[in-house]
């Protein structure tokens, strides 16, 4: 659904003004659909009923739009319950959180469950995510809520507590005691943010993770791990970063395999232990795991009842909470774990985790960003004419690491580029763009020049620094190691004209900072030009004899005139193909060069309109290379550029939606048209800015006035 200036960008300006300091932030997070949970659960202990959530029914549109949805057979039986109505003495959470709470029901969302399970590792995480003092008995009011981080904000989730039931059996997630219901909601919560039940379905750990935390993920794969590798998972824990690890399976993701060895290959399961222990004469180093199944356990060496344990000391496997239980929780040895896991992700956690928490000092910017179709979705390098029209982030990296092993002055840091909301939008039919990142150095001569870099730089500049690989995973992370300096940095999508919103984080363990390139909205020559005195040409010739016989005895011209004026001229030129200007566009035209307020142009009004025509004219033809009749909504950057006007990425592609066809091409009457409403709007800026300091103040009236007429 195509945005349009009126509603996209007009929203975004009023949110961006409105928004208050500190919302978004862990003390202040957002209200979800602008739902305030105390004041809401206040007036239901006052009215004594239960809540009713309006934003997320009980109904089976959240259940889901295609396998779960209204034409579904698997849902006829499907009865939404409050826990009150399923058992006896429900409870909200049991003798604490624990990962044995978690148990997967009839949703392919293990991805999530192994996320909760390395989230209830660290307490003071696992109550950010679940706020306590919630509960089924004391001040019950059938609503909860519970808060995620969502593209660099923090948002409060509110739910009521009507869960998806079959035969009174929770259809979704559970706990392994029928009374508990945390995971249940904290599930539903989930799935309110993302529209349904079913928009879980399938994921990466690392997604869910970083919902939790806020933190930022890096991927291994086990076949290129470090030679450190138990040590950067043990630390890892220790700081408590989350991870998740799967077995990659050669059939779909969808068809979970089960091995004999107890494993399940394309399923998700969580880290949540990583050791050594004394096993006879040597050392053995060991790494728990979990299956969100709550079931279906490794049954090779150090399994839960293997013969290893029998050589262990008590003290040593109460240690590591080792029990002989089919729970879904098992150890293994790490040469095993490598062995037969494919790859694993460690989510680590950023100042915005937990502000108190001194154990990370990162440096992070933030930006969020939009692919825009035509204007500034270009693709990747292999799209050499549009790859230079993407965002672009200057990033400054200002000092060196603190390492006196490194004779090199260098910089580490990651860089996150996150897409937006496709699983929100599935039942649209998105799908996760194949996304990736470059980074180039910006020559020192260059660092003054905060232009957007033009397509030569890229054309004659190799990269220093790019992500492994395009992914179609919602997020793409890597660290890197460069010398201090001046960096750009090119998020994009693999093929170009793949539209969508995106956030890229850099985090940096000094002080560093990276901001979009803006150009200086400007223009060169906003103010009318005084007519030639020089000597008349041939055409102006014509012009003046065609304008007499069209004007009459006023000898002004009006805009029905004036398209008459211009096509006969414009026929004349056999090299520029067009169908001329319609009356739309020398309406406008009318309006900027009509000085004196008539409606009419005079003959040196006409005269001057005409110098601008041919201006334009000759940049126009310039990237109307195959004489086609347009030029694409890419060329139409330089374009602008050449004809004096200095634009931001917002007004481009504002451009690009307004001028551009389906096919993403400008013709010249729509070309002409769009340089007549800038050069239009940027006079009449000037004339009301008097004291020339970039801002001015106009009654409604005069806005009106200046927009209607423009």
């Amino acid at each position: 659904m195509p945005y349009t200036p009126s509603g996209f960008f007009c929203d975004r300006l009023i949110r961006e003004r409105e928004r208050k300091d500190g919302e978004g932030s862990l003390v202040k997070p957002i209200r979800f659909v602008g739902q305030d949970f105390s004041a809401l659960k206040e007036g239901c202990l006052r009215k004594k009923t239960v809540f009713e959530d309006d934003y997320f029914q009980a109904t089976v549109e959240s259940l889901g739009y295609k396998e779960l949805g209204p034409k579904s057979t698997k849902v006829k039986n499907i009865v939404w319950k409050r826990p009150k109505e399923i058992c006896e003495n429900p409870q909200f959470i049991i003798g604490g959180a624990n990962r044995t709470d978690i148990c997967q029901g009839d949703l392919g969302d293990c991805w999530f469950l192994a996320a909760i399970a390395c989230l209830t590792l660290n307490e003071k995480l696992l109550y950010r995510v679940i706020p306590p003092d919630q509960s089924f008995t004391e001040n019950y009011a059938g609503i909860f809520h519970f808060q995620f981080w969502r593209y660099g904000d923090w948002v409060d989730v509110v739910i009521d507590d009507r869960i998806p039931t079959l035969n009174n059996q929770l259809v979704f997630t559970k706990s392994a005691e029928r009374n508990e219901f945390w995971s249940a909601l904290l599930e539903k919560a989930y799935a309110k943010l993302h529209g349904s039940y079913e928009a879980l379905k399938g994921g990466n750990t690392t997604e869910a993770m970083e919902d939790f935390t806020g933190g930022v993920t890096e991927f291994f794969e086990m076949k290129e791990a470090p030679k450190e590798f138990f040590k950067i998972m043990k630390k890892a824990l220790e700081k408590g970063a989350l991870m998740g690890c799967s077995i990659d399976s050669l059939v779909p993701v969808r068809f979970e395999t089960r091995t004999g060895t107890g494993l399940v290959k394309g399923h998700a399961y969580s880290v949540t232990g990583v050791e050594d222990i004394q096993h006879k004469e040597t050392r053995v180093r060991l790494v728990r795991l979990r299956n969100p199944w709550g079931q279906v356990e490794w049954n090779g060496p150090w399994s839960d009842n293997s013969k290893e344990w029998a050589t262990i000391e008590k003290h040593e496997k109460e240690r590591l909470q080792q029990q002989s239980a089919e729970d879904g929780e098992f150890w293994m040895a790490f040469e095993d774990f490598k062995k037969n896991f494919t790859k694993i992700e460690i989510c680590n956690l950023t100042p915005d985790s937990l502000e108190e928490d001194k154990l990370h000092k990162w440096t992070v910017s933030v930006n969020e960003g939009r692919w825009v179709r035509g204007c500034s979705a270009g693709g990747c390098r292999n799209y050499p004419d549009t790859f230079w029209t993407n965002p672009q982030y200057r990033l400054r990296l200002l000092e060196e690491d603190d390492d006196p092993d490194d004779n090199e002055k260098i910089c580490t840091f990651v860089v996150s580029l996150m897409q937006k909301n496709r699983r929100k939008e599935r039942k649209m039919g998105a799908n996760l763009f194949t996304i990736g990142f470059a980074i180039y150095e910006v020559p020192k001569e260059m660092h003054d020049n905060k232009q957007h870099m033009p397509k030569d730089f890229f054309l004659f500049n190799s990269s220093k620094a790019r992500c492994k690989s395009y992914i179609n995973l919602r997020e793409v992370t890597q660290r890197f190691r460069l010398c201090p300096g001046e960096y750009v940095i090119i998020p994009s999508t693999y093929e170009p004209h793949q539209e969508g919103e995106f956030l890229l984080r850099v985090f940096s363990e000094k002080r560093s900072t990276s901001e979009e390139i803006e150009n200086k909205i400007e223009a060169d020559h906003p103010v009318p030009a005084p007519a030639s005195a020089g000597e008349e040409s041939e055409e102006d010739k014509q012009f003046r004899t065609i304008f007499k016989q069209i004007a009459g005895d006023d000898m002004q011209i009006t805009a029905h005139e004036l398209k008459n004026v211009l096509n006969r001229v414009v026929s004349k030129h056999k090299d520029l193909k067009t169908d001329g200007f319609r009356l739309e566009s020398c309406r406008s035209m009318i309006a900027l060069m009509d000085t004196d307020g008539t409606g009419r142009l005079n003959l040196q009004e006409f005269h001057h309109l005409w110098n601008k025509i041919k201006q334009w004219q000759g940049t126009f033809k310039h990237y109307d290379a195959d004489q086609s009749g347009t030029i694409s909504s890419y060329e139409m950057r330089n374009a602008v550029n050449d004809a004096g006007f200095r634009l931001n990425n917002q007004l481009y592609d504002i451009i690009t939606m307004r001028y551009a066809d389906e096919k993403m091409n400008i013709d010249f009457d729509s070309f002409i048209c769009c340089l007549v409403r800038l050069e239009g709007m940027f006079r009449a800026f000037q004339a009301f800015d008097k004291d020339g300091d970039g801002v001015i103040k106009l009654s409604v009236l005069e806005w009106l006035q200046l927009t209607m007429y423009a």
